[in-house]
């Protein structure tokens, strides 16, 4: 590109030796200067290929080295007189509204050194209420909460021990009745050794008995489970001498005995096995071989005794955290006057498996407790006798210094002039960090974008002005966000989130909570796409707004145990009134956007609808016309996809670009459906191109009727710029070659412009000239698509059509080659159907 780098540094020579030659022929002395070295250059330029010189035509060529850059935007002196006014009025309203206490900011503050000795000038008691206030929240939020018995806990809790003595009785059924003979006939102890005894002890006893041989091996097994020796000699010899005493007065009755026992030893293991089974399981665990030992008698007045402990502690309640060993000292204690003392254990055990907390917090009770500690509150008053000593010089002065200070108009109330110059330079930072984010991340807002974005921001310090409990922070962060995008959105909120606790009175836990809600909403708002989208973000916004002030209130909190109905309900109302604040804003929204005349994501894709009454309009008036448009919107939208363009922009501009051809549609052959052309029975060139630029205007004044965005509306005259009507200037040219007479004005055959002044709206003009083309494309390759595509393109660029839309020739290549893929997916083929698959089945 060497020699295009000398072309341009020696024309930029010239243009400066023309300029200051200060004559009238300046402009045509270096066009004509210019245009010599442009062919001299083109036709050097043959290593370039083909493709590069079509574009590069000496007059196309020419027209973009002078013209000025089509990026820069013109800035004429009004605007910029308009600007800088506009930038003074944010400072000076910005300032003036949160730092309106810097107005009459006492010199004498809290903290402060007394420049002198104050005394009091009367006797007076004075209130001191923000202490008052400070202390009532205190005693509210430390006040103890009442606690209540929850009757659905107490059943529950009596349902699980229903359910654990019922299984306890399921074992001991499994294990027979006990004692399973009368106590007559053997005593309590002796059966309930026989029935658990090893089968060799037991085996013993009988051969005891009947006067067997005892054998004393005993198996592996026996041997490892057998009892420590004592207690089993002594229980042993003590069944034996019984069933000898039994055996002696009833030896009839012996045998029938000795089965008694062989049954309820079987099902004594059988029930044991079951113990072990269970064993894993956590709730039957609380069982073991103890309630297998228990009489009959003992099981019934133990489960008695269970019931009168249970009701007896749940009427006193058991309170949420109560540490587990503690509770269960409490329950041994209670069970211990009521059962045996080798029951204690199993009862306690049984008990501990079913308790649990069942106080609740009463909330009426609560909320009406911490009103009366709140009320308990005595004013804080501070008491001064005429002539006293209110601070001594030197002094710091305190909360109570103050109080009396203010009441004496002591404190010096004053405009601090400055502060205020401190804090107006703050807002000038702010000010002017917010437009640098502009212009990094959403360059080209008008002045109508500012004023908006500053009466947003002057609504939350009038918000807080008002004592309105919570800040509009998320309705800012979601307005700003979703009309300019998350940066400007983000940047907003956070800038005011610093400055507004700088220049007013904020309560911090609350201010906090709002401003990350705002954040949160700004950054999610510029990304949605509907209005269901932005009211599901408000739910969110409320959610995370009410856990930041919960968490924070936890955090500041100083009682070691806050009322939790307070603390909820307090939490709850914040994410209430951050929703609220969303569905503000969410209703505000459309009018914002009429009013301002902003093109939103959501707004664009409203437009979009076919819905629309406009739109529904064309495609039944003007069908032709709406399928042209639909094809239109396919080419733009997928170049302005790759472009990096507005997409929803060029779609719904695209869609109203022809709305204009509703006055007449059968004007346009679109429309015509294979009848005579209205054109033929007009035959008058002059007349008919008066015909087919009116649809640029009446397009304008149906899309002011339908109060279109003025960006929708500039798509209606742009896409045809300043275009020739080739085929009626044509004709006109022919008939002026048949009568001498007849004089033919190019200008006349032309749209009035303006050409497009966006990479939009060009879009939409490249589209909407290479639609009709494409659409007579059947069995034409690819290479020759693109060819006939890039010289519709060319005959545009040299028309000097696309001077101020931004696009650039490489662009132009790339909108070719997009075209042709859309134009490829749209005429695909297709397998033709045999006729058999088509024609209907013949009956038989």
């Amino acid at each position: 590109m060497k020699p295009l780098r000398s072309l341009t540094q020696r024309i930029a020579q010239w243009r400066q030796q023309c300029l200051s030659s200060d004559t009238s022929a300046v402009p045509t002395m270096f066009e004509q200067l210019a245009l010599n070295l442009v062919k001299k250059w083109i036709a050097q330029a043959a290593s370039f290929g083909k493709k590069a010189q079509e574009y590069l035509h000496p007059d196309v060529l020419l027209a973009s080295l002078l013209r000025p850059n089509p990026l820069r935007r013109k800035t004429r002196p009004n605007e910029r007189v308009r600007s800088r006014l506009l930038l003074l009025i944010a400072v000076v309203s910005l300032t003036s509204a949160i730092g309106y206490r810097l107005y009459n900011e006492p010199q004498l503050d809290v903290d402060t050194i007394a420049p002198q000795t104050l005394r009091a000038t009367a006797s007076v008691s004075v209130v001191d209420t923000k202490t008052t206030d400070a202390s009532r929240k205190a005693a509210r939020m430390a006040a103890i909460p009442v606690l209540a018995i929850d009757p659905g806990t107490n059943q529950e809790i009596y349902r699980s021990l229903q359910r654990l003595l019922d299984r306890g009785a399921k074992l001991r059924q499994a294990a027979g009745s006990f004692p399973f003979v009368e106590t007559s006939v053997l005593s309590t102890a002796a059966q309930q050794y026989l029935r658990q005894a090893e089968e060799w002890d037991w085996r013993s006893a009988i051969a005891a008995v009947e006067g067997e041989p005892v054998n004393l091996k005993r198996s592996a097994t026996s041997a490892a489970n057998a009892k420590p020796n004592a207690p089993r000699s002594s229980s042993l010899q003590i069944a034996i001498i019984e069933l000898q005493s039994y055996r002696r007065a009833s030896s009839e009755d012996f045998s029938a005995l000795k089965e008694a026992i062989i049954r309820a030893r079987h099902r004594y293991g059988n029930a044991v096995a079951i113990l072990s089974t269970d064993s894993l399981n956590k709730a039957d665990a609380l069982y073991d071989v103890r309630l297998l030992n228990l009489t009959d008698a003992e099981w019934v007045s133990t489960q008695t005794s269970i019931r009168t402990v249970l009701e007896r502690i749940l009427r006193q309640g058991i309170a949420a955290g109560m540490p587990k060993p503690l509770l269960e000292v409490a329950v041994k204690t209670q069970i211990e006057a009521e059962v045996e003392s080798d029951i204690v254990d199993l009862a306690t055990r049984i008990l501990m498996g079913v308790l649990k907390p069942n106080l609740v917090q009463d909330q009426e009770q609560t909320k009406q407790l911490a009103e009366q500690a709140a009320q308990a509150v005595q004013e804080v008053r501070v008491d001064i006798r005429q002539g006293e000593v209110i601070v001594e010089a030197g002094q710091p002065i305190t909360q109570e210094d103050f109080v009396l200070l203010d009441y004496f108009h002591m404190s010096r109330r004053r405009i601090n002039g400055l502060g205020l110059l401190g804090f107006g330079s703050l807002v000038s930072g702010a000010v002017g960090l917010f437009l640098w984010v502009e212009r990094r991340f959403h360059p080209g807002l008008r002045h109508r974008d500012h004023l908006l974005v500053l009466l947003l921001t002057l609504s939350t310090p009038l918000v807080m002005a008002l004592n309105v409990p919570v800040t509009n922070l998320p309705a800012v962060g979601l307005l700003v966000g979703s009309f300019y995008g998350s940066a400007l959105g983000g940047i907003t909120v956070a800038l005011l989130s610093v400055i507004l606790p700088v220049g007013m009175e904020v309560p911090w836990t609350s201010f906090i909570a709002s401003a990350v809600g705002g954040l949160l909403g700004a950054m999610v708002a510029g990304r949605s796409r509907s209005r269901e989208d932005l009211a599901l973000l408000g739910g969110i916004i409320g959610i995370t707004q009410g856990l930041v002030y919960l968490i924070l209130t936890l955090i500041s909190s100083t009682a070691t145990t806050p009322v939790w109905y307070i603390v909820l309900t307090t939490a709850a109302f914040q994410g209430l009134v951050a929703i609220a604040w969303s569905v503000v804003a969410l209703g505000v929204s459309p009018y914002l956007e009429h009013l301002f005349d902003l093109i939103t994501p959501m707004r664009l894709a409203e437009l979009s609808s076919p819905n629309r009454p406009l739109l529904k309009r064309m495609a039944s008036e003007a069908p032709g016309t709406f399928q042209h448009t639909l094809f239109v919107a396919t080419l733009a939208e997928a170049a302005a996809r790759v472009l990096g363009c507005n997409v929803e922009l060029v779609r719904a501009g695209t869609l109203y670009h022809d709305i204009g051809k509703m006055h007449d549609p059968l004007g346009f052959i679109e429309n015509q459906m294979g009848g005579a052309n209205k054109h033929d029975a007009i035959n008058d060139p002059w007349e008919s191109t008066v015909l087919i630029k009116k649809h640029v205007s009446e397009g304008i004044v149906m899309a002011r009727k339908y109060r279109l965005p003025k960006a929708i509306e500039a798509f209606i005259p742009e896409h045809q710029g300043t275009m020739a009507i080739a085929y009626f200037h044509h004709q006109a040219q022919q008939l002026a070659q048949a009568e001498p007479g007849i004089v033919v004005n190019e200008d006349f055959f032309r749209y009035k412009g303006p050409i497009p002044q966006s990479r939009e709206t060009a879009i939409v003009m490249l589209a909407d000239s290479c639609e009709a083309a494409l659409r007579t494309l059947k069995d034409a390759s690819s290479e020759e698509a693109l060819a006939m595509v890039n010289r519709i393109l060319r005959a545009r660029w040299q028309d000097n059509q696309l001077m101020d839309s931004g696009l650039s020739r490489s662009d132009m290549t790339q909108i070719a080659e997009i075209f042709v893929q859309v134009w490829l997916q749209f005429n695909h083929q297709r397998i033709p159907y045999p006729k058999a698959v088509i024609a209907p089945a013949s009956s038989s």
